[in-house]
Protein backbone atom coordinates (compact mmCIF):
# COMPACT_ATOMS: atom_id res chain seq x y z
CA UNK A 1 0.00 0.00 0.00
CA UNK A 2 1.31 3.66 -0.87
CA UNK A 3 1.75 6.39 2.08
CA UNK A 4 -1.79 7.62 1.76
CA UNK A 5 -0.80 10.97 3.37
CA UNK A 6 1.23 11.56 0.17
CA UNK A 7 -2.59 10.67 -1.94
CA UNK A 8 -5.65 11.95 -2.22
CA UNK A 9 -7.46 10.01 -4.88
CA UNK A 10 -8.34 6.52 -5.52
CA UNK A 11 -10.08 5.46 -8.39
CA UNK A 12 -10.93 1.81 -7.89
CA UNK A 13 -12.30 -0.45 -10.36
CA UNK A 14 -14.34 -3.52 -9.25
CA UNK A 15 -14.50 -6.73 -10.87
CA UNK A 16 -16.20 -9.97 -11.33
CA UNK A 17 -15.15 -12.63 -14.42
CA UNK A 18 -15.13 -9.33 -16.33
CA UNK A 19 -11.43 -10.16 -18.05
CA UNK A 20 -12.54 -9.69 -21.59
CA UNK A 21 -13.18 -6.13 -19.53
CA UNK A 22 -10.23 -5.79 -18.08
CA UNK A 23 -8.19 -6.35 -21.09
CA UNK A 24 -9.61 -4.12 -23.12
CA UNK A 25 -9.88 -1.16 -21.03
CA UNK A 26 -7.68 -1.59 -17.99
CA UNK A 27 -4.69 -0.27 -20.06
CA UNK A 28 -6.44 2.65 -20.78
CA UNK A 29 -7.11 3.41 -17.00
CA UNK A 30 -3.69 2.62 -16.02
CA UNK A 31 -1.98 5.08 -18.45
CA UNK A 32 -4.68 7.99 -17.65
CA UNK A 33 -4.85 7.11 -14.02
CA UNK A 34 -1.14 8.21 -12.75
CA UNK A 35 0.35 10.72 -10.78
CA UNK A 36 1.50 11.75 -7.48
CA UNK A 37 -2.26 12.08 -5.75
CA UNK A 38 -3.86 9.01 -7.33
CA UNK A 39 -3.89 5.34 -7.40
CA UNK A 40 -5.58 3.18 -9.36
CA UNK A 41 -7.04 -0.50 -7.84
CA UNK A 42 -8.86 -3.44 -9.36
CA UNK A 43 -11.21 -5.01 -6.42
CA UNK A 44 -11.77 -8.69 -7.46
CA UNK A 45 -15.27 -9.99 -6.17
CA UNK A 46 -13.81 -13.62 -6.12
CA UNK A 47 -13.31 -13.88 -9.87
CA UNK A 48 -13.18 -17.72 -11.81
CA UNK A 49 -12.04 -16.93 -14.96
CA UNK A 50 -8.56 -16.10 -14.50
CA UNK A 51 -8.87 -12.50 -13.66
CA UNK A 52 -6.19 -12.36 -10.81
CA UNK A 53 -3.68 -14.34 -12.52
CA UNK A 54 -3.67 -12.30 -15.46
CA UNK A 55 -3.54 -8.95 -13.69
CA UNK A 56 -0.64 -9.98 -11.82
CA UNK A 57 1.56 -11.65 -14.96
CA UNK A 58 0.28 -8.59 -17.26
CA UNK A 59 -0.02 -5.51 -14.68
CA UNK A 60 2.12 -6.25 -11.99
CA UNK A 61 2.59 -2.85 -10.59
CA UNK A 62 -1.16 -2.39 -10.35
CA UNK A 63 -2.66 -2.24 -6.76
CA UNK A 64 -5.14 -5.48 -6.43
CA UNK A 65 -7.37 -6.22 -3.99
CA UNK A 66 -8.86 -9.78 -3.95
CA UNK A 67 -11.98 -11.00 -2.08
CA UNK A 68 -12.65 -14.80 -1.53
CA UNK A 69 -15.61 -14.67 -2.96
CA UNK A 70 -18.80 -12.39 -4.44
CA UNK A 71 -20.11 -9.68 -2.67
CA UNK A 72 -21.72 -8.02 -5.12
CA UNK A 73 -21.66 -4.78 -6.48
CA UNK A 74 -22.39 -2.22 -3.95
CA UNK A 75 -20.88 -4.48 -1.14
CA UNK A 76 -17.90 -4.98 -2.83
CA UNK A 77 -17.32 -1.26 -3.09
CA UNK A 78 -18.35 -0.70 0.64
CA UNK A 79 -15.47 -3.34 1.39
CA UNK A 80 -12.82 -2.25 -1.30
CA UNK A 81 -13.06 1.55 0.06
CA UNK A 82 -13.51 0.62 3.87
CA UNK A 83 -9.75 -0.86 2.96
CA UNK A 84 -8.10 2.38 0.97
CA UNK A 85 -9.75 5.01 3.14
CA UNK A 86 -8.22 7.81 0.43
CA UNK A 87 -9.79 11.21 1.44
CA UNK A 88 -11.44 11.02 -2.02
CA UNK A 89 -12.69 7.85 -4.17
CA UNK A 90 -13.63 7.25 -7.63
CA UNK A 91 -15.80 4.50 -8.59
CA UNK A 92 -15.17 3.17 -12.11
CA UNK A 93 -16.52 0.72 -13.84
CA UNK A 94 -14.77 -1.88 -15.55
CA UNK A 95 -16.56 -1.15 -19.04
CA UNK A 96 -15.60 2.43 -19.16
CA UNK A 97 -12.64 3.93 -21.30
CA UNK A 98 -10.58 7.02 -19.99
CA UNK A 99 -9.20 9.93 -21.15
CA UNK A 100 -6.19 11.81 -20.56
CA UNK A 101 -6.50 14.03 -17.70
CA UNK A 102 -9.50 12.92 -16.85
CA UNK A 103 -9.44 12.85 -13.26
CA UNK A 104 -7.62 16.18 -12.64
CA UNK A 105 -10.55 18.34 -12.74
CA UNK A 106 -12.74 16.10 -10.70
CA UNK A 107 -10.04 16.14 -7.68
CA UNK A 108 -9.21 19.81 -8.47
CA UNK A 109 -13.47 21.05 -7.92
CA UNK A 110 -14.21 18.69 -4.97
CA UNK A 111 -10.92 20.39 -3.15
CA UNK A 112 -12.32 23.67 -4.05
CA UNK A 113 -15.58 23.12 -3.39
CA UNK A 114 -16.21 21.60 0.65
CA UNK A 115 -20.06 21.59 0.02
CA UNK A 116 -19.86 18.89 -2.73
CA UNK A 117 -19.99 15.22 -1.75
CA UNK A 118 -20.48 13.41 -5.26
CA UNK A 119 -19.62 14.32 -8.50
CA UNK A 120 -19.20 12.50 -12.57
CA UNK A 121 -17.98 13.49 -15.42
CA UNK A 122 -19.79 13.82 -18.61
CA UNK A 123 -20.40 10.27 -19.80
CA UNK A 124 -20.68 9.56 -23.49
CA UNK A 125 -21.29 6.08 -25.50
CA UNK A 126 -18.24 3.67 -26.26
CA UNK A 127 -20.29 2.56 -29.25
CA UNK A 128 -20.85 5.97 -30.65
CA UNK A 129 -18.81 8.55 -29.15
CA UNK A 130 -20.43 11.48 -30.55
CA UNK A 131 -23.66 10.91 -27.89
CA UNK A 132 -23.99 10.60 -24.15
CA UNK A 133 -24.64 7.35 -22.97
CA UNK A 134 -27.95 6.28 -21.03
CA UNK A 135 -26.18 5.69 -17.29
CA UNK A 136 -25.50 9.15 -16.61
CA UNK A 137 -25.35 11.16 -19.45
CA UNK A 138 -24.47 14.65 -18.08
CA UNK A 139 -26.21 14.64 -14.74
CA UNK A 140 -28.80 13.26 -13.60
CA UNK A 141 -32.20 14.16 -11.89
CA UNK A 142 -35.96 12.65 -10.47
CA UNK A 143 -39.01 13.85 -11.56
CA UNK A 144 -42.19 15.03 -9.66
CA UNK A 145 -42.94 10.99 -9.94
CA UNK A 146 -39.06 9.93 -9.35
CA UNK A 147 -38.45 8.75 -12.62
CA UNK A 148 -34.96 8.85 -13.17
CA UNK A 149 -33.54 10.88 -16.37
CA UNK A 150 -30.83 12.91 -17.31
CA UNK A 151 -29.06 15.89 -19.32
CA UNK A 152 -28.71 14.40 -22.52
CA UNK A 153 -31.23 11.53 -21.88
CA UNK A 154 -34.72 11.17 -21.98
CA UNK A 155 -36.41 7.43 -21.31
CA UNK A 156 -34.53 5.94 -24.40
CA UNK A 157 -34.05 9.25 -26.40
CA UNK A 158 -30.25 9.51 -26.32
CA UNK A 159 -28.55 13.25 -27.53
CA UNK A 160 -25.94 14.03 -29.14
CA UNK A 161 -23.24 15.80 -27.68
CA UNK A 162 -22.97 19.14 -29.36
CA UNK A 163 -21.95 21.23 -26.65
CA UNK A 164 -25.16 21.83 -25.09
CA UNK A 165 -23.98 20.95 -21.60
CA UNK A 166 -20.93 22.36 -21.75
CA UNK A 167 -19.90 25.32 -18.95
CA UNK A 168 -19.41 25.42 -15.19
CA UNK A 169 -20.03 22.39 -13.20
CA UNK A 170 -24.12 22.34 -12.72
CA UNK A 171 -25.84 20.56 -9.44
CA UNK A 172 -27.86 17.59 -10.47
CA UNK A 173 -29.39 15.09 -8.41
CA UNK A 174 -27.62 12.38 -8.89
CA UNK A 175 -24.42 11.61 -10.68
CA UNK A 176 -23.85 7.89 -12.28
CA UNK A 177 -22.01 5.05 -10.68
CA UNK A 178 -20.12 4.71 -14.09
CA UNK A 179 -17.50 7.30 -12.88
CA UNK A 180 -18.47 8.07 -9.67
CA UNK A 181 -16.53 10.55 -7.55
CA UNK A 182 -17.33 10.23 -3.58
CA UNK A 183 -15.90 12.01 -0.10
CA UNK A 184 -14.68 8.86 1.37
CA UNK A 185 -15.34 10.28 4.90
CA UNK A 186 -18.95 10.88 3.69
CA UNK A 187 -19.69 8.20 1.78
CA UNK A 188 -18.39 6.17 5.04
CA UNK A 189 -20.63 7.61 7.32
CA UNK A 190 -23.60 7.27 5.34
CA UNK A 191 -22.67 3.61 4.95
CA UNK A 192 -21.80 3.53 1.10
CA UNK A 193 -23.97 1.66 -0.99
CA UNK A 194 -27.37 -0.62 -0.34
CA UNK A 195 -26.43 -3.99 -0.82
CA UNK A 196 -30.16 -4.44 -0.64
CA UNK A 197 -30.50 -3.03 -3.60
CA UNK A 198 -28.18 -5.20 -5.49
CA UNK A 199 -27.96 -3.51 -8.89
CA UNK A 200 -29.41 -0.21 -10.62
CA UNK A 201 -30.24 3.09 -8.86
CA UNK A 202 -27.89 2.19 -5.85
CA UNK A 203 -25.89 5.14 -6.55
CA UNK A 204 -29.19 7.53 -6.86
CA UNK A 205 -29.97 6.03 -3.42
CA UNK A 206 -26.37 7.22 -2.16
CA UNK A 207 -26.37 11.16 -3.84
CA UNK A 208 -30.10 11.65 -2.15
CA UNK A 209 -28.92 10.43 1.13
CA UNK A 210 -25.74 12.83 0.28
CA UNK A 211 -27.98 15.59 -0.74
CA UNK A 212 -30.20 14.61 2.95
CA UNK A 213 -27.27 15.47 4.61
CA UNK A 214 -26.57 18.99 3.28
CA UNK A 215 -24.02 18.09 0.80
CA UNK A 216 -24.32 18.96 -3.08
CA UNK A 217 -23.82 16.83 -6.11
CA UNK A 218 -22.18 17.82 -9.26
CA UNK A 219 -21.47 17.20 -12.99
CA UNK A 220 -18.53 18.79 -14.70
CA UNK A 221 -18.23 18.66 -18.04
CA UNK A 222 -14.42 19.65 -18.51
CA UNK A 223 -14.11 15.68 -18.05
CA UNK A 224 -15.48 12.99 -19.93
CA UNK A 225 -15.21 9.24 -20.02
CA UNK A 226 -16.86 6.36 -22.37
CA UNK A 227 -19.17 3.71 -21.27
CA UNK A 228 -20.24 0.95 -22.98
CA UNK A 229 -23.15 -0.11 -20.48
CA UNK A 230 -25.38 -3.08 -20.38
CA UNK A 231 -22.19 -5.10 -19.08
CA UNK A 232 -24.23 -6.87 -16.73
CA UNK A 233 -28.25 -6.96 -17.79
CA UNK A 234 -29.72 -5.30 -21.17
CA UNK A 235 -32.31 -3.21 -21.93
CA UNK A 236 -34.97 -5.33 -21.91
CA UNK A 237 -34.05 -7.68 -19.87
CA UNK A 238 -36.93 -9.03 -17.40
CA UNK A 239 -34.69 -8.77 -14.54
CA UNK A 240 -33.52 -5.36 -15.08
CA UNK A 241 -37.16 -4.07 -15.45
CA UNK A 242 -37.86 -5.46 -12.17
CA UNK A 243 -34.90 -3.96 -10.36
CA UNK A 244 -35.29 -0.72 -12.03
CA UNK A 245 -39.19 -0.76 -10.76
CA UNK A 246 -38.23 -2.13 -7.46
CA UNK A 247 -35.35 -0.04 -6.51
CA UNK A 248 -36.91 3.17 -7.77
CA UNK A 249 -39.90 2.87 -5.23
CA UNK A 250 -37.48 1.64 -2.07
CA UNK A 251 -35.26 4.67 -2.82
CA UNK A 252 -38.33 6.96 -2.49
CA UNK A 253 -39.45 5.56 0.40
CA UNK A 254 -35.92 5.94 2.05
CA UNK A 255 -35.50 9.36 0.75
CA UNK A 256 -38.94 10.93 1.38
CA UNK A 257 -40.55 11.90 4.54
CA UNK A 258 -43.58 9.94 5.43
CA UNK A 259 -45.90 13.32 5.13
CA UNK A 260 -45.44 13.76 1.95
CA UNK A 261 -43.31 10.32 0.38
CA UNK A 262 -45.98 8.01 0.86
CA UNK A 263 -48.53 9.94 -1.48
CA UNK A 264 -45.68 10.30 -4.09
CA UNK A 265 -45.29 6.67 -3.93
CA UNK A 266 -49.01 5.95 -4.38
CA UNK A 267 -49.11 7.80 -7.26
CA UNK A 268 -45.65 6.76 -8.42
CA UNK A 269 -47.48 3.28 -7.64
CA UNK A 270 -50.48 3.81 -10.18
CA UNK A 271 -48.82 5.38 -12.94
CA UNK A 272 -46.54 2.31 -12.89
CA UNK A 273 -49.35 -0.07 -13.46
CA UNK A 274 -49.31 1.94 -17.32
CA UNK A 275 -46.33 0.48 -17.83
CA UNK A 276 -47.40 -3.22 -16.93
CA UNK A 277 -50.18 -2.76 -19.25
CA UNK A 278 -47.97 -1.73 -21.98
CA UNK A 279 -46.10 -4.56 -21.33
CA UNK A 280 -48.97 -7.05 -21.68
CA UNK A 281 -50.43 -5.21 -25.03
CA UNK A 282 -47.06 -6.30 -26.53
CA UNK A 283 -47.39 -9.22 -25.47
CA UNK A 284 -44.20 -8.96 -23.48
CA UNK A 285 -45.32 -11.20 -20.09
CA UNK A 286 -42.04 -11.27 -18.54
CA UNK A 287 -41.55 -8.12 -18.40
CA UNK A 288 -45.06 -7.21 -17.14
CA UNK A 289 -44.57 -10.29 -14.42
CA UNK A 290 -41.68 -8.26 -13.78
CA UNK A 291 -43.47 -5.02 -12.85
CA UNK A 292 -45.88 -6.93 -10.92
CA UNK A 293 -43.15 -8.90 -8.75
CA UNK A 294 -40.87 -5.43 -8.16
CA UNK A 295 -43.98 -3.90 -6.65
CA UNK A 296 -44.70 -7.06 -4.30
CA UNK A 297 -41.39 -6.86 -3.11
CA UNK A 298 -40.79 -3.30 -2.39
CA UNK A 299 -43.78 -3.97 -0.25
CA UNK A 300 -41.84 -6.77 1.23
CA UNK A 301 -38.70 -5.20 2.11
CA UNK A 302 -40.59 -2.20 3.21
CA UNK A 303 -41.47 -4.09 6.50
CA UNK A 304 -38.99 -6.29 6.63
CA UNK A 305 -35.79 -4.71 5.75
CA UNK A 306 -36.25 -1.24 6.12
CA UNK A 307 -38.62 -1.66 9.26
CA UNK A 308 -36.03 0.46 11.87
CA UNK A 309 -35.17 3.14 8.65
CA UNK A 310 -34.86 6.28 9.95
CA UNK A 311 -37.10 8.23 7.12
CA UNK A 312 -36.36 11.74 6.81
CA UNK A 313 -38.27 14.54 9.04
CA UNK A 314 -38.92 17.13 6.51
CA UNK A 315 -38.87 17.16 2.10
CA UNK A 316 -36.14 18.28 0.47
CA UNK A 317 -36.18 19.15 -3.12
CA UNK A 318 -34.34 17.52 -5.38
CA UNK A 319 -33.24 19.58 -8.36
CA UNK A 320 -35.65 18.80 -11.30
CA UNK A 321 -38.18 17.21 -9.45
CA UNK A 322 -40.70 19.95 -11.12
CA UNK A 323 -40.32 18.08 -14.23
CA UNK A 324 -43.11 15.26 -15.10
CA UNK A 325 -41.38 13.43 -17.99
CA UNK A 326 -43.96 10.72 -18.99
CA UNK A 327 -46.02 13.62 -19.91
CA UNK A 328 -43.17 15.33 -21.62
CA UNK A 329 -42.06 12.03 -23.54
CA UNK A 330 -45.59 10.41 -24.42
CA UNK A 331 -47.55 13.05 -24.42
CA UNK A 332 -45.88 15.96 -25.79
CA UNK A 333 -43.61 13.43 -27.89
CA UNK A 334 -40.81 15.59 -26.06
CA UNK A 335 -37.48 13.97 -26.91
CA UNK A 336 -34.28 16.02 -25.87
CA UNK A 337 -34.45 17.36 -22.69
CA UNK A 338 -32.35 20.56 -21.52
CA UNK A 339 -32.75 20.91 -17.59
CA UNK A 340 -32.94 24.28 -17.35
Amino acid sequence: MPDKSQKKLAVIILNWNGLDLLKKFLPTAEKFTSGEQVDLFVADNGSTDGSIDWLREFHPELKVIPFDRNYGFAEGYNKAISMTSYPYTLLLNSDVEVTEGWWQPLLSFMEDNPDVGALQPKIKDFKNKDSFEYAGAAGGYLDALGYPYCRGRLFDCIEKDEGQFDGPPVEVCWASGAALMVRTDLYLRLGGLDPLFFAHMEEIDLCCRIRLNGYRVCALSDSEVFHVGGASLAQGNARKTYLNFRNNLLLLYKNLPPSSGDRKIFLRRLVDSLAFFMFLAKFDFRNAQAVLKAHSDFRKMKKLNYKDYKRPESFLAFPGSEKNIIRDRFIKGIKKYTYD
